[in-house]
């Protein structure tokens, strides 16, 4: 026995890690893949443009060695305005293949906006849509020292102007269509740069590596049962969260991109039908449009077609009238410091059998763990105590993993907040069911309390989208003498469909119990962040001054 030497020495005694058995996570590794085993496939499609995934590895490449020769160097920052275009995908690519760091840039954010992150980021280089020049150009104007500006000139868009020093295309002809195509020799290496909302105060700067993009794009495939060579659709901004880690995954998987300018009803179901999309993502607004829209215009799908949502918790009203469409829902929840969908609805087959209604209802819960991401927890912020699996205990959502940031760009103490206790704090409010599924109930701002009461916002909205007559719906806190609080909700009707009131909450109160149900009902549109989500802060002043 005491010839045997410990295991830890025993099993790593002259075994160290070397070129053969030991190479970096990357998922540029994916697009390489793909134009070497099916190189004649199509990888992009936009308007006429078709190109095959030979030809978008060749042009990533040239990207590449282009940046390296405009002086970019590892670490450096490129950022990038712009639609779901064939360029804004092999940014995604050509950008860390040169070493720097990709900072997709929410297309609908202001000047003031877009400047603060070309400055917190430190860009060398700016790549814009002419659709979004006009900001841009006032976002760069502001800077003190101005970064190289390339415009993406699209045939398919006839507004905007040219405000660079040169066009992508010439960009791309500036490079060599041999660069080495290498993974970065530290998978830890920052990949992207991504900015949170900021809707009380600046954005944070949200960092991702090179593993956990990886893991994450192989978690999506993993996570939705995709086959190889999917056709997806771009209904998604590639600028949230990096599409989900789309890019990467349809790069993974050899499948082909159907590139969507804009998000409408029109062109998201004829792209369907003749492109024969068979997968998609969006937030539920974007699935609440598609039930919404012209019967004649969802006539005519004779394929299996598959969406994945996320970003608020959808209702599961939108969710059976999507599924009654014969789209089939995959629901995820994540956050941009998770690089998107990190936790899955996964299904179940004894759950087939139930009747629609309750079948939705089930999808509409978060869900277990990606299979990437190592730990989910609800438990007490504070403790880290788990909640009781009893489906009522409130606590905040925590997941731990290789999928989750490095951290805020140069905030060290909110860094160090969001990840207390060796779990990231998501700030989300759930239950923790049997099964083990998760269940967000409220952001922690969000909850209401009503006489000693926890009521919550989404329970309430879960009930509204159920009314014949509601298209969109969100509740909100109202500060009553009362009762301390009291549900307040705005809602936006169906176009041609008429509804009170009294109506309203005579119908919640049918369905709940009466201290949840709404006490005071607004019409009108909803306000909305850049990235669709209902302003939830600009209701609450409302309703505070009501």
């Amino acid at each position: 026995m005491s010839n045997i030497l410990p295991s830890t020495t025993r099993f790593d005694a002259g075994l160290t890690a070397n070129p053969a058995n030991f190479v970096s996570l990357s998922p540029l590794t994916f697009i390489e893949r793909s134009a070497a085993v099916f190189p004649d496939r199509i990888a992009v499609v936009h308007g006429e443009t078709r190109r095959s995934w030979a030809k978008t590895f060749t042009r990533c490449r040239q990207l590449a060695s282009a940046l390296r020769k405009r002086g970019v160097q590892k670490g450096d920052t490129v950022a990038v305005i712009a639609a779901n275009t064939p360029e804004m995908f092999e940014m995604h690519f050509g950008v860390p293949a040169a070493g720097a760091v990709l900072n997709s840039i929410n297309t609908r954010l202001d000047a003031d906006a877009i400047g603060f992150i070309l400055m917190h980021g430190e860009a060398r280089v700016v790549v814009t849509d002419r659709e979004f020049s006009s900001v841009v150009k006032q976002a760069v104007q502001a800077l003190d020292q101005r970064p190289l500006v390339v415009d993406i000139d699209d045939p398919g868009y006839a507004g905007g102007e040219l405000i660079g020093e040169l066009d992508y295309e010439a960009l791309i002809a500036e490079g060599d269509a041999d660069f080495p195509w290498d993974n970065p020799p530290d998978e830890w290496d920052a990949i992207c740069l991504n900015y949170t909302s900021g809707t009380t105060g600046n954005p944070k700067g949200v960092v991702y590596h090179h593993r956990g993009a990886y893991l994450n794009a192989v978690s999506n495939a993993l996570a939705w049962n995709m086959p190889q060579h999917p056709v997806y659709l771009w209904t998604l901004p590639m600028f949230h969260c990096n599409g989900w880690c789309f890019p990467w995954t349809v790069a993974l998987l050899s499948g082909t991109n159907i590139c969507l300018r804009q998000v409408r009803v029109e062109p998201i179901f004829a792209a369907i039908k003749q492109e024969k999309v068979d997968h998609f993502c969006g937030a539920p607004i974007v699935l609440n449009t598609l039930n919404n829209a012209p019967d004649k215009l969802k006539q005519g799908i004779k394929h299996k077609v598959k969406v994945m949502t996320a970003g608020a918790a959808p209702p599961s009203a939108v969710i059976e009238e999507m599924e009654r469409l014969g789209i089939e829902v995959t629901h995820v929840y994540g956050l941009t410091e998770v690089y998107g969908p990190t936790v899955v609805c996964a299904w179940k087959d004894d759950w087939n059998d139930l009747p629609a209604a309750e079948k939705a209802v089930l999808k509409a819960r978060q869900g277990v763990r990606y299979h990437m991401l190592e730990g989910l927890m609800v438990a007490d912020p504070d403790t880290l105590v788990p909640v009781p699996r009893d489906a009522k205990t409130l606590g905040e959502v925590m997941l731990r993993g290789n999928n989750v940031m490095k951290g805020y760009l140069k905030n060290p103490q909110a860094t160090a907040q969001s990840f207390a206790g060796g779990w990231f704090h998501t700030g989300d409010l759930a239950v923790w069911h049997a099964d083990g599924y998760v269940e967000i109930k409220d952001r922690s701002k969000d909850i209401i309390i009503s006489g000693g009461e926890n009521i919550s916002s989404l329970e309430v909205e879960e009930t509204l989208y159920r009314h014949p007559a509601i298209m969109e719906a969100a509740v909100v806190a109202r500060p009553d003498t009362q009762w301390g609080e009291t549900p307040c909700a705005f809602v936006a009707l169906k176009e041609g469909i008429e509804a009170t009131a009294e109506e309203i909450v005579a119908f919640c109160r049918a369905r709940m119990a009466h201290f949840k149900a709404p006490k005071t009902v607004v019409f009108g549109p909803l306000p909305k962040t850049s990235t669709g989500k209902i302003k939830k802060f600009v209701l609450r002043a409302q309703a505070k001054a009501l």
